[in-house]
Parts: C-alpha cells; structure tokens; sequence
C-alpha cells in the first residue's frame, strides 16, 4: 500500500509489485536487523490547546479526540505528555503552590487544571485508556527561583531585535511583543542555577513532584514518568528555569529520584535542548543522580547530542520530547522539515517521540506572542478545523508502528527511509521523496525488491501484513 501526499491531503494507491529481477535495490532491509524498540508516538496537553478545542462544538470536539487517540483509527497516539504547572503555551502563569516559603506545600492546589488539563486528558483517555502520560515543569513556584517570578528573561531586553526582525521581514517564533513585567536586573542566564539550590527548597520542590502525582492520581489520571526541568539551559521570556547539571544531579540523586521511586514513578533526564553531551554525562555518571535516571530527553539543539549519546550508553532509553515547532503557518515545507526530524531522531535510538501542540487557534499565537503550527487548526470563530500537513507527517508513521515495533537496519541510500517490523510480524517502511521530481525508488525486504514510483515532494507508507 503506498499513501502519498499529492492534490489531496491522503491517497492510497495500488500495491507496489514485485520488481523485475534485472533491477537493483538502492536500500537493503532485513527483517533480523533489529535496533531500538519503538515505545510509542504522541503529542503534549497544553492549555491553549484545550481552549482552541473547546470553542468547538462538542460533536466536533470529541471528533478530533477520536481521530487523535482512539485505537487503529486515526493517529493512534499511545503516549503524551504534559506541564506541570504554567508553560510557554499556557493561558497565563501559574504554579501548583504560589504561597511564599510553603516548604509544606499547605497551599498545594490543581484548581487550575480542572478547568483545562485535566477535561482535556480525560477526553484523550475516552478514547485510549492506556494513553501513557510523563510530565515536566518550566518553571518551579517563583519563590523557589533567585528572580521571583516565572519568567527568565524580561521582554524589554528582546523587545529591539525583535522588533528589527519584525521590520525587516526576517521569520522569527516570536510575532509581537507581550510585556511579562519581569525587570531587567533580575534575569537569569544558561549556565547559571535560577533555583534556590538549599536542602530546604530540594526537599519542598521533591514534595511538590509528589503532590501532583497524588493530585492527578485522585482525578483518575496516572502520570508514569516525570523530568526535572524543561530546557534547563534556556532563559525565556516565558515559564522557564535555568539550572546547572551539576545541580540537577543533586536534586534528582538525594531529592526528587528517592521520592518518585517511593510513589513507582519513572524518572528520566531532560529535556535537553542542547549539543553538548557533557550536561547528560555529569547526571548519568553520578553515582547517586544514576540511579535514578532512566533514560534521556532531547529537543531542539539537544538533536545533535542524540548520536555521540546513544553510541556512549546503547541501553539507555531516549525520546525525543518536543518537535521543533514552526511558525504557525503550517506549510507543507515545515511538514517536510518534521519528517527529517522523524527521521533524525528514530535513526540515533529515540524510542518515542512527541509532536507538540495538538491544536491551536488560526495562527498558532501563545500567550506570550510566539506563533506555532499544530496538528490541528480551529477558526477563530469555532465553527470549523483542519488537520495540518503536519499531521499527515505523523500519521504517515504513528497508526503502522505499534508500540513494541522494532526499528530495522537499513544498507544503502536509506537517508530518506524508516523501516519497522510490528510485534503481529507486520512490516513498515516509510519513504519521502523531497526533489521536486518524480523517482523511482527500488529497496529490498530480504532480498525481495520493490520499486515504486515516488510522487514529488511527498512521503510514502507501504506496509506488509503477515
């Protein structure tokens, strides 16, 4: 079966034939080469996806729901992820215990996600009660960060290169300017610890992992594995904090890794958005973080660490935890782009691997003035959505490759080619042709050769049932 993406969203074509023996296959596959085990494919619960979501009718609503996570029928989404507390596409700051010096937690509250988070993930578990979720905050409660406040850049400090970016036409994320009143002399920066770093604020912040795992337990949710800190290098504008490795070692070894593995809760390092490998050795060969740490995150620049990572510890569990993501134009160039990084990140061990925004109103603007793509788009009036090019990017892989699936070594011209073999024997490949031409592109599934023809600029899923 070959789906391509042409004049219409999603085609399905005639089986590919056997070639003719005289032709030879640019990419050799063999159903015994196996490389990582796949653990599944998803996206993230953001607040504003929610919002977006609910100015639709319910009907339409639980449509898209359906569509996203229900078994064997659309995406068949097996794995998600969520904030803890406030995010950059959040409808505003908050945190679970905004009291100052709450060491307790007394305060401790999830009021908030009542109102979006957690309609939101029930309406997902509807549909696929196994759904998996993991959490990681941006940001800790301001009054365990250095600055007191959520944020760790102040917008002023931005406010002249982006408006030069703006005037100039150059593309940037960030499309106006939202002042979010954190002065200048109280900024952060990559390299420094923004947390408190006191046996006091690590035992209080431990217990404020702990609170929301028992929170959402009593509302019927079950998180299985938290991070510490969502880009921990990364200053922004919006929820975010700045640690060291060094720092978070000592949180997730005496702190937060004793106190998860008391309520049965995963933890893994991340997320790591950076090239530098160094940051994930200092956690994974500490001898009290290690033993705790079960795997490694990666997003952004955190791509180019995966490789020289999964060569260092081959064992060790990696996701790619947040697709890079766009400007909200949702082009079919950027949908190409996300199909390199599929391709990137499941070629250097990934496991999982997370979209991020599910949807999104027209436009994609965050609170905070950043413009996104998502899977699926909502008018700005409710009454109509879209599912993206993006999303037909991911469902070209997420409803073939079953959680269990086996990643296939590829020989050859593969730079453009995943191959799957399924727990039921089933056999995936998924190839893109990025030229503006047609091609022909010949592979073999041991020994047997197939040539099908590769419409322009599309990606092609063929699949084989025992």
């Amino acid at each position: 079966m070959g789906i391509v993406y042409g004049k219409a969203c999603w085609q399905t074509e005639k089986p590919v034939p056997v070639a003719e023996a005289s032709v030879k296959p640019l990419v050799s596959i063999k159903t015994t080469d196996l490389q990582q085990q796949i653990e599944g494919f998803g996206a993230c619960f953001n607040e504003l996806g929610w919002m977006s979501l609910n100015k639709l009718d319910s009907a339409d609503r639980q449509s898209v729901l359906k569509e996203l996570f229900y078994p064997a029928l659309g995406a068949n989404f097996t794995i998600a992820r969520m904030p803890i507390g406030a995010n950059d596409f959040s409808r505003d700051w908050y945190s679970y215990a905004e009291q100052p010096a709450d060491f307790t937690m007394e305060s401790f509250t999830i009021d908030n996600d009542r109102q979006t988070l957690i309609p939101f993930i029930r309406d997902a578990l509807k549909y696929n009660a196994d759904l998996k979720l993991w959490a990681s905050p941006w940001s800790p409660p301001s009054w365990m960060k250095h600055n007191k406040h959520y944020a760790s850049v102040s917008t002023p400090k931005n406010a002249g290169s982006l408006n030069k970016k703006l005037q100039e036409g150059e593309s940037t994320y960030m499309t106006t300017i939202v002042d979010n009143g954190l002065p200048e002399n109280r900024q952060g920066r990559e390299g420094t610890d923004m947390f408190i770093c006191e046996p006091e604020y690590f035992s209080a912040y431990a217990l404020y992992f702990s609170k929301f795992i028992d929170a959402y337990r009593k509302e019927g949710i079950n998180i299985s594995m938290v991070m510490p800190q969502n880009e921990f290098n990364s200053a922004q504008v919006f929820p975010s904090c700045c640690w060291t490795a060094a720092s978070l070692a000592e949180f997730v070894g005496k702190y937060l890794g004793p106190a998860m593995d008391k309520k049965g809760i995963e933890v893994m390092f991340g997320t790591m958005e950076r090239p530098n490998t160094a940051l994930v050795d200092t956690l994974l060969n500490d001898p009290e973080s290690s033993k705790y740490i079960r795997g490694v995150g990666f997003q952004w620049a955190g791509k180019e660490a995966i490789a020289p990572i999964h060569r260092r510890y081959p064992d060790l569990k990696l996701y790619q935890t947040e697709q890079e993501c766009g400007d909200g134009k949702n082009t079919w160039d950027a949908a190409l782009y996300s199909w390199q990084l599929m391709r990137h990140y499941l070629d250097n061990g990934t496991s999982a691997y997370f979209y991020w925004n599910i949807s999104l109103e027209e436009g994609g603007i965050s609170r905070w003035g950043w413009a996104q793509n998502s899977l699926v788009t909502v008018n700005k009036d409710g009454k109509s959505y879209r599912y993206t090019p993006e999303y037909f990017v991911m469902i070209h892989v997420t409803p073939y490759v079953q959680p269990g699936a086996f990643k296939l070594a590829a020989d050859g011209d593969a730079k453009e080619l995943l191959a799957f073999i399924n727990p039921d024997q089933s056999i995936v490949v998924v190839a893109s042709n990025e030229s503006a031409e047609p091609k022909v592109y010949p592979f073999s599934i041991d020994g047997q050769v197939y040539a099908p023809r590769l419409a322009p600029r599309s990606i092609n899923t063929f699949l084989w049932r025992k």
